[in-house]
């Protein structure tokens, strides 16, 4: 796949540690929401530990994008991980105090760590050759399929092992897993990302690239695609326990999620390599308004399973089609600073959805809030009809 053993060594670093790191994931989508329920001091702060995490993930994302700019992707997913570990165990103690808002500042370094995770998928394209970059993204995403599996598991297994404090293992685990994590990191060869042309453009030049048609329509893509899944997928636990289920069904619920998100990672890239960017890109957004329909039409267990499925599919397609058009249309010397603006945008919005679903679940319910992720669909699915780039194929 790649034009040299070091490629390779480095490829394989970033996909282990991918693995690794990216169990937390599902982990805090389950954990967030049940910890503030016995924490938070009101109903309606329920979601506010994912909600900063959320928000840490946004304001960390610019900082990633200029830290691995500068001093090369090894570095900056180490400090990733690094921060994994620490707000894992601040949350172990902030359950063992009962203190909510220990509980936030823990969760705002995970946040801040999974924002840096988001930059493994453009790592992966950089350490490959061009034609083969769209199957470099594919199959590091393929590695949340383990932890689509391992994540949820893990959580059930951990989540009463400090009998006296519930959730408090774990928090404790996912500490630990990251630290694990980090150790695939420390055999890459380094630089893995080139420092060309970092700083040698203006600001005017750089923010100038970021209005190049494709370039936009990636950013649109990619921003509705997340923002969208983050909408539907944050407040999925919530909504089903006060649907009468229980907490282990709503795991498995978010399991068969995050292995639609991952799963069809396998194939993504050879289809886009087969039909083009944007025609997957058109499938995934179709994808995700049919999530919201089979999400809005019941409150059934079947329902929650097939709208969270298709939900994962529609996101695996917009992300991987977005993320690989970003990849080929911007030149390296403005790599850094699109991607980190990318993120960015994406985090922002991303951030109001997480904080916009806990309000309009416990306000509206859940199918009010599944109605409200479909108009921002179509908007962008006209939106592509009008600027979405030509057909692009390696």
């Amino acid at each position: 796949m790649s034009s040299s053993l070091r490629s390779n060594i480095n490829f394989i670093a970033l996909i282990s540690a991918n693995t690794i790191l990216s169990a937390a994931m599902p982990m805090l989508i389950i954990l967030g929401g049940l910890a503030g329920l016995g924490l938070a001091p009101s109903p309606t702060l329920v979601t506010f530990p994912p909600s900063v995490q959320m928000l840490a993930g946004l304001l960390a994302t610019g900082p990633f994008a200029w830290m691995m700019g500068r001093y090369g992707r090894k570095i900056g997913f180490i400090v990733g991980g690094a921060l994994a570990v620490v707000g894992g165990a601040l949350c172990v103690v902030a359950l063992m105090q009962s203190s909510f808002f220990l509980l936030c500042i823990g969760h705002a370094a995970l946040g801040a760590a999974l924002a840096c995770y988001q930059y493994f998928r453009f790592a992966a394209a950089e350490v490959v050759s061009e034609k083969w970059q769209p199957i470099a993204i594919s199959l590091m995403l393929t590695s949340g399929l383990i932890a689509a599996f391992a994540g949820p598991q893990l959580f059930i297994i951990t989540k009463d092992y400090i009998a006296a404090v519930p959730l408090a293992g774990a928090y404790g685990a996912l500490s630990a897993l990251s630290l694990i994590g980090i150790a695939p990191l420390l055999f890459m060869s380094k630089p893995v990302v080139s420092k060309q042309g970092v700083g040698a453009r203006s600001d005017t030049n750089k923010r100038a690239a970021l209005w190049h048609r494709p370039v936009l329509t990636a950013i649109v893509i990619g921003t509705v695609s997340q923002a969208i899944m983050v909408l539907l997928m944050s407040p999925t636990p919530l909504a089903m326990i006060g649907c009468g289920f229980s907490e282990e069904t709503a795991g498995d619920v978010i399991r068969w999620h995050v292995v639609a998100m991952f799963a069809p990672s396998f194939v993504t890239g050879f289809l886009i390599k087969r039909y083009g960017v944007t025609p997957i890109a058109v499938i995934g957004l179709a994808l995700t308004i049919l999530s919201a329909a089979i999400a809005a039409s019941g409150l059934t267990q079947p329902h929650f399973y097939g709208s969270l499925i298709v939900l994962g599919v529609g996101w695996n397609f917009g992300i991987i089609g977005a993320t690989t058009m970003l990849v080929q249309v911007v030149p390296a010397e403005d790599r850094a600073f699109v991607q980190g603006a990318n993120n960015t945008i994406i985090a922002l919005v991303s951030t109001v959805c997480a904080f916009g679903s806990g309000a309009i679940v416990t306000s509206m319910g859940w199918t009010v809030l599944s109605l409200t992720a479909i108009p921002p669909l179509v908007l962008t699915l006209l939106f592509m009809a009008r600027f979405a780039p030509v057909r692009t194929e390696s």
